[in-house]
């Protein structure tokens, strides 16, 4: 596979009246952007929800916890059931302390760390075939294995960096194409035992809210992907990761409004030269006119800011676009299983390339 190959990806999506991302006052997350307030949804948001999905599709996913060492013994206990709890926690923590994981006294890490569970698996395996363990070995089980989110998220542990996994995907924060206005929905509950001479509300309050046509962006480096995962699984974790990017959502107030939209429309292009966020196509505010909406305006604003791009970095080795407008930037896939195919495929061309220039 080249050193440098990334595929961009690239969403306009219309979210009717939602709270999908809030912030610590509860209301929608905004962002500043071209000087106007838009709608945001932070990244660690989507990758939450693209977290769910592989795991919705049976995709082996990793475990993030400060209960590493819980975790540990507990499958010490399962793979050797003469353990009493005293002694896996202790074997448990012992391993952790020989890679540089420090416990407290609760025996939890002090942040969050995330293993694939077929490492927790293996590290128990070693532990229990090896009185004295040896901390390469040790590094090594840890390094290996890696669960698709790991690969592609990855890994950063303050303890020892030597345990650290770089990241193979970059996702945006996604915000809207326009100036929005935050709104507000008051609303009364009325109680069901309520004497009927009675008059009033059991309970008001408000809620905030507000509605958009979102830029999502994110994009994967098949080098550090394939580094993380090896080159096959690289290539079907790559697709993966573009099908639940583009149909999965942050669920906040979901039961609320009621707002699981689809795209409007897919761009994603394979590079070997750099990844290219097209944002500034909506620096400039896309403003409506009455009626019109705001979905058709932002890809066309897209499809320029894409030719504007050719400028300064190469035409990409591919171009795929999927959804209801016509394309003038590459090829219009019938269907997103259709655009993955299609995908696979390069990708798949340039790992052979690669073996044969090798």
């Amino acid at each position: 596979m080249r050193k440098n190959l990334y595929v961009d990806i690239h969403v306009v999506q219309a979210v009717p009246s939602s709270n999908i991302n809030r912030d610590d006052t509860g209301a929608p997350k905004t962002a500043f952007y071209g000087g106007v307030t838009r709608a945001r949804v932070s990244s660690q948001a989507w990758k939450r929800a693209v977290r769910k999905a592989f795991a919705e599709e049976d995709e082996c996913i990793g475990i993030r916890t400060k209960r590493i060492p819980q975790l540990l013994a507990a499958k010490l206990q399962e793979l050797d059931p003469e353990l009493d709890e005293s002694q896996a926690i202790s074997k448990a923590v012992e391993a952790l302390k020989e890679c540089g994981i420090k416990t407290g006294k609760t025996y939890e890490t002090g942040a969050l760390l995330m293993v694939a569970p077929g490492q927790i698996a293996k590290l128990a395996a070693y532990i229990l075939d090896n009185e004295k363990l040896d901390k390469k070995e040790v590094k090594n089980v840890l390094m290996s294995g890696n669960s698709l989110d790991l690969a592609l998220f990855g890994r950063m542990v303050a303890d020892n960096p030597e345990l650290n996994v770089d990241a193979s995907a970059q996702v945006a924060h996604a915000i809207s194409t326009h100036e929005i206005i935050p709104e507000y929905d008051y609303f009364t509950a009325l109680d069901d035992l309520q004497e009927k001479d009675t008059s009033g509300a059991a309970l008001i309050q408000t809620t905030q809210y507000d509605s958009a046509t979102l830029y999502r962006y994110a994009n994967i480096n098949m080098h550090e992907l394939q580094g993380n995962l090896g080159a096959r699984d690289a290539i079907k974790g790559a697709i993966t990761f573009i099908k639940d990017f583009v149909l999965s959502m942050p669920t906040g107030k979901q039961n609320s409004f009621a707002n699981k939209t689809l795209p409007n429309y897919v761009m994603v292009t394979v590079r070997n030269d750099t990844p290219v966020n097209l944002v500034s196509a909506f620096e400039s505010p896309v403003v409506a006119r009455s009626g019109d909406g705001y979905t058709e305006v932002s890809v066309k604003r897209l499809e320029e800011e894409f030719f504007d791009a050719l400028r300064f970095v190469n035409q990409p080795l591919a171009t795929f676009v999927v959804g209801k407008y016509e394309t003038t930037v590459g090829k219009q896939a019938a269907s997103l299983m259709d655009m993955l195919n299609h995908i696979s495929n390069v990708l798949k061309k340039a790992v052979e390339n690669e073996d044969i220039n090798n």
